[in-house]
């Protein structure tokens, strides 16, 4: 089935995606740290010309489907905007109790910040 014209840059392909528990391992193991008040977030530069996502979400956010909501939230603000986002990490987003109910325009701004923070702060 043809692509859409145009949606090129809003997909969010294997290539920028962590996978592999090993991918996750190396992040947490070599990585940084950076907090806000909706998500922790891990970093470790991986010398590829775009950064790869990951989202690790523990079981104690709820059951399978509020937990994938919470997935699919995420994955959707790193799919609408992973261009503006740092280049040449990988990242991980641990979200945190309170994303569950965050209007999606408040999760989106404070991701952008964190990750806009982290960068600057690992220059």
């Amino acid at each position: 089935m043809p692509r859409p014209a145009g949606k090129k840059g809003m997909t969010f392909p294997r290539e920028v995606r962590l996978v592999r528990p090993g991918e996750f391992d190396a992040v947490y193991r070599a990585g940084r740290r950076r907090s806000s008040s909706y998500f922790t977030v891990f970093l470790r530069a991986n010398e590829l010309p775009q950064s790869r996502f990951g989202v690790s979400i523990k079981k104690a956010l709820g059951g399978a489907v509020e937990r994938n909501r919470i997935r699919r939230r995420l994955r959707e603000i790193v799919r609408c905007h992973r261009r503006e986002m740092l280049a040449g990490w990988d990242i991980v987003i641990h979200p945190k109790s309170a994303v569950a109910n965050a209007p999606f325009a408040e999760l989106t701004a404070d991701l952008l910040r964190l990750l806009e923070s982290a960068g600057q702060a690992t220059k």
